[in-house]
């Protein structure tokens, strides 16, 4: 299945995320793709936002590759960015795999997951649009366990 919306600013995607984040629980892993600067992290920090009891800075993790968060649900939230990743095995080494079981898991630059890319999966593609801040957001799934979840996700 797959879903298209445009997106005219920021606070727009901010209400997606977080109606999308709404959503989310335990085991279920976004793709984030888009080239550098198309908005994947501010959509993953205002779905993260979201999520939290209470506020709290969201720093992108460029650099440390993943950063973790508790939900005020109790469920761990795992915001990775792989573009620094050179090899799949590092992937196993920060424990990414565990934590797409049993985790909420936004994943940035998912392509060097490669073989270790999970099928149930949502693939979030945000491009750049006609206009500055304006973007196009397309979601794509094929697992069934999505198909409820996004029913009314996008307005």
């Amino acid at each position: 299945m797959q879903l298209t919306t445009h997106l005219s600013n920021p606070d727009e995607t901010t209400a997606l995320a977080r109606r999308l984040g709404a959503v989310l629980g335990a085991g279920d892993t976004v793709l984030l793709h888009g080239d550098v600067g198309a908005g994947k992290t501010h959509f993953a920090r205002a779905l993260i936002q979201s999520l939290l009891a209470s506020p709290e800075d969201v720093p992108s993790p460029t650099f440390t590759l993943v950063q973790t968060y508790d939900a005020a649900s109790g469920v761990e939230i795992w915001h990775a960015d792989l573009y620094r990743l050179t090899d799949a095995t590092e992937i196993e080494e920060l424990g990414l795999l565990d934590a797409m079981e049993a985790a909420i898991c936004l994943i940035e630059w998912p392509d060097r997951l490669t073989s270790l890319t999970p099928d149930d999966a949502l693939d979030i593609t945000l491009a750049p649009a006609d206009a500055d801040d304006h973007r196009i957001l397309t979601a794509a799934w094929s697992h069934p366990r999505w198909d409820a979840k996004l029913t009314d996700w996008i307005p």
